[in-house]
């Protein structure tokens, strides 16, 4: 199941994103984030983490460096 979830975030890299322009507020990226997440506790706990961290992703939430804890 790790591995789809990382593939997913690894598509989104090598796809979209590389169309839309950069707007992404924290650094790493959601999706590095993610893919960091997943490798370091695995399905459950790592994709819990990415969807806090793409649902912190909006006008009104958080910016700057926040890494996987």
């Amino acid at each position: 199941m790790k591995t789809i979830f990382i593939w997913i975030a690894r598509a989104w890299q090598l796809g979209p994103s590389r169309i839309l322009p950069p707007t992404c507020r924290f650094a790493p990226s959601c999706s590095e984030y993610a893919i960091q997440a997943l490798g370091k506790y695995g399905a459950i706990k790592g994709g819990w983490l990415a969807l806090k961290r793409i649902l912190r992703c909006h006008p009104w939430g958080g910016h700057g460096h926040d890494p996987v804890p």
